[in-house]
């Protein structure tokens, strides 16, 4: 046995692999027990294909495995969340996954065991093992991108909840007390969102939440057939767009009563921020500060951080499953 192949043997107990399954990529991650990344690889999703999809993972772990040795388990993050009672996929906003048994079919093919976690979970998990929130007992996860979701780390895991939805502080609706002109302020409220409710703070906080506010306050649109990115607003802000600059301070606002409302109700050491929304300059420092008035207490220790491992969280706590599967 070559010197090379006998390291790969004598490690691969301690190989993670992880997937995380985006409604655009799908990556696979190997980690040592240490965190390092031994093999990454990226691909296209073809998301309106659920056996392409397998088939795309199954190749991909092949891959993984021929690179650096055989998987014990696989974890997979993915846009979507398994019931509890049948392992059927729910929720998920890559919709060919809906109604389909993602982890067994996963685990038959592969011939070895499989566990399927929501995204924000396994980014909270991340974040936990081994990012911003290393060593607190209790971590809440924030995603705040495309839509807004959240994942809950208490002692030493993740927690699901009876129907698998713990953290999914997206759908709760945003507290109307956010706005700092509530007579004056021109955001619409009534916002419709997928989930059949109204007014979400997914509706508000998200990527496309905070374009639409900003068009709302009569903001800079130079293409009508696409709405300006958060990075636009943030730019136009820094050239004295009063509407950016005014936009970017009620999100501040709406960020910490909503996140209020979570520190009230669980109470956890940190809350870490990941998702392109997430990247806007001082947000965590501004929102750290803004919520003291909405705790129902007289001081704040909450730390609010910014994700360590950035968009790696997703298929990092993807691996960290792999432990669990």
């Amino acid at each position: 046995m070559s010197m090379k192949s006998d390291a790969r043997h004598a490690q691969h107990h301690a190989l993670s692999f992880g997937v995380d399954l985006g409604g655009t990529k799908t990556e696979v991650v190997v980690l040592a027990n240490t965190g390092e990344v031994l093999f990454r690889e990226r691909r296209p999703t073809p998301a309106h294909d659920y056996t392409a999809i397998l088939d795309n993972i199954v190749e991909l772990v092949n891959l993984a495995q021929s690179r650096v040795g055989p998987a014990q388990a696989v974890g997979v993050g993915a846009p979507g969340t398994p019931i509890p009672s049948t392992g059927l996929l729910k929720n998920a906003n890559t919709t060919c996954l809906i109604g389909k048994p993602l982890q067994a079919d996963l685990s038959q093919r592969l011939q070895r065991p499989v566990r399927v976690e929501n995204d924000a979970n396994c980014f909270t998990l991340s974040e936990a093992v081994d990012g911003a929130g290393r060593g607190a007992q209790s971590v809440f996860g924030v995603i705040l991108g495309t839509g807004v979701g959240g994942g809950l780390y208490l002692n030493g895991g993740i927690t699901q909840g009876l129907h698998h939805i713990a953290g999914e502080w997206g759908h709760n609706p945003l507290p109307r007390r956010a706005a700092f002109q509530p007579d004056k302020d021109p955001v619409r409220w009534g916002r419709s969102c997928y989930c059949g409710l109204s007014d979400c703070i997914e509706t508000h906080l998200s990527g496309p939440g905070l374009a639409r506010t900003y068009l709302a306050f009569g903001g800079h649109c130079p293409d009508p057939q696409q709405a300006p990115l958060v990075e636009q607003i943030c730019a136009y802000a820094k050239e004295n767009d009063h509407a950016a600059q005014q936009v970017l301070a009620l999100y501040d606002s709406q960020l910490a009563a909503a996140l209020a409302t979570v520190i009230n109700l669980i109470d956890p050491e940190v809350i870490v921020l990941g998702g392109g929304v997430s990247n806007i300059e001082g947000l965590c420092e501004r929102v750290e500060q803004a919520l003291i008035p909405h705790v129902f207490n007289n001081e704040v220790n909450t730390r609010i951080l910014r994700a360590e491992h950035g968009d790696s969280s997703g298929v990092r706590g993807a691996a960290w499953l792999s432990q669990h599967a």
